[in-house]
C-alpha cells in the first residue's frame, strides 16, 4: 500500500495519544462499580470509528454492556471483512504489584521493547490491539485505499464470557454477514519471529463452594471433631491431578485430539528458549503434564487450574476459627472436540462424588466456550501470511495458542465464516497481570500490516 509508513510516522504521536486516552478509562466489566466507565468507553469507541471513516456507527444495547457496530460498504460486490475486538478489560488486582497505576498509562523502555512500551491495563488485551484496526482503517479511508467493505463489532463483555454476544450474533446474521473475520487478541512468537495463531483452546469456568457447620466454630472447641471446609476443599482440589499431572475427572480426556508425531515435530520448530522462559518468570523449573513439552502443555493439551481460593479469616493477626464455608474458582482450558458444557457437567458430577460426609458441595458454572482451529490453506490465512511477509520480511509461523476466545467458534457456527487471528502482542506483555504492557513498535507494526491483509484478501478473492 502506498505511503503507509510515511502516514504512520506523520501520525505516530497522535496514534499513541489516542490509545493512551482510551487506556485511562477503567472499563472493568467484571465489577459493576465501573459500569459508567465501561459505557463511556463504548461511546469513545463509537467516536473513534466515526472519525476513522465509518459511514454509520451505532451503539447496540444488550442485556449487558453494549456492542459498538460500525461499517463502511463501498461496493456490495466486493468482499467484506468483519473486525471483532473488545473494549472491556480485566480487573487490575493485585494493585500493589503494579510499578505504575494501571489506568495512568506510561511509556517505558524495556529490554524487549527498547523503543518503549505502554504500561496500562488493557494496553495489549485488547484496547491496543483493537485500536490498531481503527487506525489501519483510518489510513485506508483517508488515503482512498480501502479495497473492500469493512464492518466492526467491538464488545464490552469479553472478559466476563461475552454473555450478550451470542444473542446479538444470532439476531443480526444479515447485518454481520462477511467473507472473513479478523481479530487481534492473540500474540506472536517474538518481535523478529512473526506468527499467526491457528488454534485456540476452549474454556470451562466454574466456582465451587464447600459448606460444613452452620457457623464459624472455635477451632479449639471443635477442631478435629467436625469437617473443616477449607481442609476438605484443598484435599479435593489436590485430588484433581495425579502424580503425572493428568486430570483425574472420569471422561475428561475422551474427546481430546492427540496430535501426530509429525505435527508435534513441526510445532517444535518454533523458536523457544526454556532457559529464557524460566528466567522471565523467575522460576527454577517448569511443571506440567508428563510426556509433553512446555509449548505443548500450554497449547494442545487441556488443563485445570485454581484461579482463586478463599475461606475463613484472612485479616491481620489471628482468629482461631473453623470456617463454615470455603470457596474456589477453577478454570479448565480445553482442546478442540472437547465440549465445554459436557466438561462442566463431568466436573460437577466428579467434584460432588468425591466430597466426604459432613460437608455439602455447590458447583456454579460461570462461562465457557469451544476450542477452535483455522486451516492454513484458507484465503484468509494466505492473505495474512503475505501481509506479515511484506512487513516483517519473513514468512510467519502458524502456532496454536493456549488462550481462549470462546466467540470464535460461535462465529463459525452462526456466520459460516473463518476467523483469522492476527495478534501482535508478546507472551512477555503480562496480559491479565500487573504491569501489562504493549510495545510501541508492535502497535505501529500492526497498523502497518493490517491494511495489507485487506489488499491481499481482496485480490485473492477475485
Amino acid at each position: 500500500m502506498k505511503h503507509i509508513k510515511t502516514y504512520i510516522e506523520e501520525h505516530k504521536e497522535r496514534f499513541l495519544k489516542e490509545l493512551i486516552d482510551l487506556l485511562k478509562l477503567p472499563s472493568i466489566s467484571a465489577n459493576s462499580a465501573y459500569k459508567n466507565d465501561v459505557l463511556k468507553t463504548a461511546d469513545e469507541i463509537k467516536k473513534s470509528l466515526e472519525k476513522a471513516g465509518c459511514d454509520s456507527v451505532e451503539i447496540c444495547e444488550t442485556e449487558g454492556y453494549p456492542i459498538v457496530y460500525g461499517e463502511k460498504i463501498i461496493d456490495k460486490n466486493l468482499p467484506t471483512v468483519l473486525v471483532y475486538g473488545h473494549y472491556d478489560v480485566q480487573p487490575p488486582d493485585p494493585m500493589d504489584l503494579w510499578d505504575s497505576p494501571p489506568f495512568e498509562p506510561v511509556i517505558k523502555k524495556t529490554d524487549i521493547h527498547p523503543e518503549g512500551a505502554i504500561f496500562a491495563r488493557g494496553s495489549c488485551d485488547d484496547k491496543g490491539q483493537m485500536y490498531m484496526h481503527v487506525k489501519a482503517f483510518e489510513f485506508m479511508t483517508s488515503t482512498n485505499q480501502l479495497p473492500c467493505n469493512v464492518k466492526f463489532m467491538i464488545e464490552g463483555e469479553e472478559e466476563v464470557g461475552s454473555k450478550s454476544l451470542s444473542g446479538f450474533v444470532k439476531k443480526n446474521q444479515e447485518k454481520l454477514k462477511n467473507d472473513v473475520i479478523l481479530i487481534s487478541d492473540t500474540g506472536m512468537i517474538a518481535k523478529d519471529v512473526p506468527s499467526i495463531t491457528t488454534g485456540l483452546r476452549g474454556l470451562s469456568y466454574v466456582e465451587v463452594e464447600v459448606t460444613g457447620p452452620n457457623r464459624d466454630l472455635h477451632s479449639g472447641l471443635y477442631g478435629g471433631a467436625v469437617a473443616n471446609p477449607i481442609n476438605i476443599l484443598t484435599k479435593m482440589v489436590a485430588s484433581l491431578h495425579d502424580e503425572n499431572n493428568h486430570i483425574t475427572i472420569p471422561g475428561f480426556y475422551d474427546k481430546v485430539e492427540n496430535l501426530s508425531k509429525e505435527e508435534r515435530i513441526e510445532m517444535a520448530k518454533a523458536p523457544f528458549s526454556l532457559e529464557a522462559y524460566k528466567k522471565s518468570l523467575d522460576i527454577e523449573a517448569v511443571y506440567g503434564e508428563e510426556g509433553y513439552s512446555t509449548n505443548e502443555r500450554n497449547s494442545i493439551r487441556p488443563t485445570l487450574d485454581v484461579n482463586g481460593i478463599w475461606g475463613g479469616y484472612t485479616g491481620e493477626g489471628a482468629k482461631t476459627v473453623i470456617a463454615s464455608k470455603a470457596y474456589a474458582k477453577i478454570s479448565m482450558r480445553l482442546v478442540p472436540h472437547q465440549d465445554w458444557e459436557e466438561i462442566t457437567e463431568l466436573f460437577k458430577k466428579h467434584f460432588e462424588s468425591i466430597a466426604p460426609k459432613g460437608v455439602t458441595i455447590k458447583v456454579t458454572p460461570h462461562h465457557g466456550g469451544q476450542g477452535y482451529v483455522t486451516p492454513i490453506d484458507s484465503l484468509g490465512y494466505k492473505a495474512a501470511a503475505k501481509a506479515y511477509s511484506d512487513t516483517f520480511g519473513q514468512t510467519p509461523i502458524p502456532q496454536r495458542s493456549g488462550g481462549s476466545i470462546p466467540i470464535v467458534s460461535l462465529f463459525e457456527q452462526e456466520l459460516k465464516s473463518k476467523t483469522i487471528l492476527m495478534g501482535f502482542g508478546l507472551d512477555s506483555d503480562a496480559i491479565h497481570s500487573p504491569n501489562e504492557h504493549f510495545g510501541v513498535w508492535n502497535y505501529l507494526k500492526g497498523i502497518e500490516t493490517i491494511p495489507l491483509f485487506y489488499k491481499y484478501f481482496t485480490e485473492m478473492s477475485k
